[in-house]
């Protein structure tokens, strides 16, 4: 019998139409994108079957877009019976996995993650900040090349995502360099198409605003096992779960440390739960011998429903 955990996406797996197949076919997953629309008091729906890219590209709206559509997703998961023993999401990932874990509920979580995207967009101004992804290099090396540059500004590991890929954060003039350190080590760079520089220690400016968000936020136990980016271990006490979104958004994300915690626990199954498939992907690098799958349309269900009638047999 398959152990499964549910993983969801951050940002950066949106795109145009992400959810609406679902949507169009799904009254539990329709329910879902009506429900945001009327917690947003605009057809966010529409932006996200419609929009533009460069509309969705908005940190304000990108991160209540995906938390929408992995949740939508969930609904027909859950609808069609399937239950994980355990979640965890990657960075903005995390609030649509509390959802799964019924910790929080979608009508506190949506204005939550709207008002985090907003805080998050306000800590750097537009252009002082960025991100990038380093390819091929251990993790002693992308230590070192930060470190190197940081002389000239803040850069930061943020997202320790799989061997061979972590994700840097910081001032622009320092990124670059580091970059440029990273190529001179035969590493490759990719800047990313984000705003700011997330989970870096830039973003501390924003844990009050933050705290105050969470504060009054109701967060119930886990009904599943849930594991934080924090300090990619288990967490069950809300409280501590609370403190963990607060300190999350300056935090670099643990990611392959979650993996390899779920799979040191027995879990061989992961389902990507939202747009996009990065985490499948990251998935396929952490441990080839687990089954891996996304979902965010009718053909990835059915692949999905496919595997587990044949493990049933």
């Amino acid at each position: 019998m398959a152990k499964c955990a549910f993983v969801f996406p951050g940002q950066g797996s949106q795109y145009i139409g992400m959810g609406k197949e679902l949507a169009d076919n799904f009254a539990v997953a329709r329910g879902v994108f009506e429900e945001a629309d009327d917690l947003m008091g605009f057809a966010l729906s529409d932006l996200i079957f419609h929009g533009t890219d460069q509309q969705l590209r908005q940190t304000e709206i990108t991160q209540p877009a995906i938390l929408t559509v992995s949740l939508a997703v969930l609904a027909v998961l859950k609808e069609r019976g399937l239950v994980p023993e355990g979640t965890a999401g990657l960075s903005l990932g995390e609030y649509s996995s509390l959802v799964c874990a019924d910790c929080l509920t979608f009508a506190d979580a949506l204005p939550m993650v709207k008002q985090r995207a907003i805080y998050m967009q306000e800590a750097i101004p537009s252009g002082k900040g960025g991100m990038a992804a380093i390819m091929g290099l251990s993790t002693e090396d992308v230590v070192s090349v930060c470190r190197d540059a940081h002389s000239i500004g803040v850069v930061e590991p943020v997202n320790f995502n799989c061997p061979g890929q972590i994700v840097i954060a910081g001032l622009v003039e320092a990124l670059e360099e580091a970059c440029r350190l990273a190529k001179e080590k035969k590493g490759r760079t990719v800047m990313l198409s984000v705003s700011a520089p997330f989970h870096s220690s830039l973003l501390s400016v924003i844990e009050d605003k933050m705290a105050a968000l969470v504060r009054n936020t109701p967060i119930k136990q886990p009904v599943i096992s849930f594991a934080s980016n924090v300090n990619a271990d288990y967490m069950s006490d809300p409280e501590e779960i609370r403190a963990s979104l607060v300190k999350q958004v300056y935090s670099p994300v643990l990611w392959e440390e979650i993996v390899r915690l779920f799979i040191g626990d027995g879990y061989d199954t992961f389902v990507e739960v939202g747009p996009g498939r990065a985490l499948t992907g990251f998935m396929k690098k952490i441990d080839k011998g687990v089954a891996a799958f996304h979902v965010e349309d009718e053909q990835t269900l059915k692949n999905l429903l496919d595997h587990l009638e044949e493990e049933a047999q």
